[in-house]
């Protein structure tokens, strides 16, 4: 992987190309991120960038990260993650990604967690079928049986049922960055990235570019 960066989600919207074929993209506000430490092969066992995005108040951090982030030289940033970027050498502390790093007609992978929706039912969470919707039925939006009686006298293991839904981290692949507002930081990537507005989401090169 060479190229990454985060980015937090503005929403949805659509444009049209020169050919006047309208387009569904989600606009992310990508960066700029700063780089806060470069881990090296010879000190860390692996070779990767870290990088900070979005400032915080120094009254929100506490002292370990306060020493992290003071020792690099940058402002107080909300969100660390890192890259294992193969060329992690060229970048040094303080350097900037900004959302030029990638460009139209790039293939992407967006990582968000995806919007909470709470308890839902097996038909919602898992798209079972419901029952007849008849006034003399008894079943409707029941999950259904939960296996045998007498044998084998349990559920099994991996069984749909009713539970928690969303929150939880998703990836969808191999999305086509449609335009790239450099001025602005920004990146309007075609279709849908999970996680609600104002969610970071985490943009990289696809891994399905080879295929």
């Amino acid at each position: 992987m060479k190229k990454a960066i985060l980015a937090t989600k503005v929403g949805m919207t659509q444009i049209f190309n020169e050919d006047g074929v309208l387009t569904p993209v989600t606009v992310l506000q990508a960066g700029p991120c700063v780089v806060t430490q470069v881990k090296t092969v010879e000190n860390d066992g692996y070779s990767a960038v870290q990088v900070g995005f979005v400032d915080k108040r120094e009254k929100l951090v506490n002292k370990a990260v306060k020493g992290h982030f003071d020792k690099a030289g940058v402002s107080y940033k909300r969100f660390v993650r890192e890259f294992r970027f193969e060329n992690a050498e060229e970048y040094s502390v303080k350097d900037e990604i900004k959302a030029d790093i990638f460009a139209a007609g790039d293939k992407v992978d967006a990582t968000a967690i995806a919007k909470g929706k709470g308890f839902q039912g097996a038909i919602k969470r898992l798209g079972q079928s419901r029952g007849p919707m008849a006034h003399g039925s008894k079943f409707h939006r029941h999950q259904g049986s939960n296996g045998a009686c007498s044998s084998p006298s349990r559920v099994f293991k991996g069984k749909g049922m009713p539970g928690h839904m969303g929150a939880k981290k998703i990836t969808i692949q191999n999305l086509e960055v449609v335009k790239i507002d450099v001025d602005n930081n920004l990146i309007l990537v075609k279709g849908a990235v999970p996680g609600p507005k104002k969610a970071m989401v985490t943009i990289k090169e696809t891994v399905k570019s080879g295929k």
